[in-house]
């Protein structure tokens, strides 16, 4: 048993938590639970952590939808790490807490003048978590949002406070951009920005097989570019945005529409289909008639066009497979949906995201397509899904697919180690920084290091 004696821990630790991640899928209760509210907080709960040889694990929003973030060791809260410390406008950077919510961070750049080249479908993370797992937008030529990141600062177990960037610790750097907290806890980051710029989006429908045929024209028709397939149809929608210097013209929204139809009576209707299954085509159909087979077109500020609403908590899977494999993965996927009596949910989203250098970045030193597949989860209630993930994830490895970190996926150690180059060194570099494992929980354990007994890649296979 832990005891603390240090007066400041006992005021930000709590007992008897019990963590979930946003999709309620993963769940923990860690035998300690702070809430930081500096670094030096944070320093003393590592001391405490080496005292009694204790796991430790930093935790955002909790959006990832994997166990990443859970541990049974301590936990560290990092909300109150939200400070936006500096904005430099005339270099168009920003420096912020670990802890910064992206939406928070959004809102100060656009007063400042400024905005992020590139966001994913949500801005609900932390920066940290954001970055831990390089989460990703799309746009062929921009990176995921640790290729944003210029400076940062990290806490290790074994030579404590280090800064990292290009310059200093490169390799560090290049790993800690994509270390799901296994190297250290992530204390305050710098981010490359760009002058605030508006988006003009259209979006409209196209057949599937359509869009097979003339996949690299459409890819490269924009600087952004993302598909969604109605799985069980040969429905799709496509949505483009470009920069623009036009007026803004945003398209009101219907509280009728928008959540009557589209968000409270979905989601009744999906948990009737889970006593019908066979009835989820039709609602499929149904659901892209009545809200998206009309073209849109939109002009607003960047961050307002780059998210989009998640509806409800969902179990979910996504890989990023080189570029060239899109339109056989496609096919194989299609072919698969229609041919097993299954039935799935939409949308199957298809993003495209540019090469980097990180080492542990599904598109290290390749351009990627991500294919991410949902079954969503109505009154957060259970829905068949082994089936389908087993079948994506036999797809996704013969096109060579690398697995999007924060997701549930079954990729083995050995596996991972084909798969990236930089694979070794990472470890390597994980064990010098953190030699006693304080970093590790048992999702690392699993995927890094082949560490956990139970784990049993054909998962989904055997739990049909």
């Amino acid at each position: 048993m832990i005891e603390i004696e240090n007066i400041r821990l006992r005021k930000i630790v709590k007992n008897n938590i019990k963590f979930s991640n946003w999709a309620h899928t993963f769940e923990c209760i860690p035998e300690l639970y702070f809430e930081p509210e500096n670094d030096d907080d944070i320093i003393k709960i590592i001391e405490l952590a080496k005292l009694y040889n204790k796991n430790v694990r930093a935790v955002g929003a909790g959006h990832s939808p994997s166990d990443v973030a859970c541990t049974e060791g301590i936990m560290i809260n990092m909300e109150k790490l939200n400070k936006i410390i500096e904005v430099d406008i005339e270099k168009k950077t920003v420096v912020v807490e670990a802890g910064a919510r992206i939406d928070k961070l959004n809102e100060c750049l656009w007063k400042h003048g400024l905005a992020l080249s590139n966001l994913g479908s949500i801005s609900d993370q932390s920066i940290s978590g954001a970055i831990s797992t390089t989460t990703h937008g799309t746009g062929i030529n921009f990176g995921n949002q640790s290729t944003q990141v210029v400076e940062l600062t990290l806490l290790t177990a074994s030579r404590g406070i280090i800064n990292c960037s290009a310059n200093e610790n490169e390799d560090v750097f290049k790993a800690s951009l994509c270390s799901m907290g296994a190297l250290g806890i992530i204390l305050k980051v710098k981010i490359q920005c760009e002058s605030a710029f508006k988006l003009k989006s259209n979006q409209y429908s196209m057949k599937l097989n359509d869009i097979l045929k003339n996949l690299d024209s459409i890819i490269n028709s924009a600087e952004h570019v993302r598909i969604w397939w109605f799985p069980h149809t040969e429905n799709c929608i496509i949505w483009k945005a470009d920069r623009t210097t036009e007026n803004l013209k945003i398209q009101q929204s219907s509280y009728f529409k928008d959540h009557i139809i589209s968000f409270h009576l979905y989601q009744f209707l999906l948990n009737i289909t889970r006593c019908f299954p066979s009835t989820v085509p039709l609602l499929t159909t149904l659901m892209f008639k009545y809200k998206f087979s009309q073209p849109k077109q939109v002009i607003n500020d960047s961050y307002k066009q780059f998210n989009f609403d998640c509806l409800f908590p969902q179990y979910t899977n996504e890989w990023a497979i080189p570029l060239e494999k899109t339109k056989e993965a496609l096919e194989k996927l299609y072919e698969w949906v229609n041919g097993n009596g299954v039935f799935v949910h939409f949308p199957v989203e298809v993003r495209f995201v540019d090469k980097d250098d990180i080492w542990l970045s599904p598109a290290y030193k390749r351009k990627v397509c991500y294919i991410g597949i949902i079954m969503y989860r109505p009154y957060n209630k259970p829905v068949p899904y082994k089936k389908y993930w087993a079948a994506f994830e036999e797809i996704m490895r013969s096109c060579d697919g690398r697995p999007y970190w924060a997701k549930e996926h079954t990729m083995t150690a050995a596996e991972l180690e084909k798969s990236y180059p930089k694979f070794k060194e990472f470890i390597e570099l994980q064990k010098s920084l953190d030699p006693n494992g304080m970093f590790l929980n048992l999702y690392l354990k699993r995927h890094l290091f082949g560490m956990d007994e139970n784990f049993n890649k054909d998962y989904f296979k055997a739990k049909l």
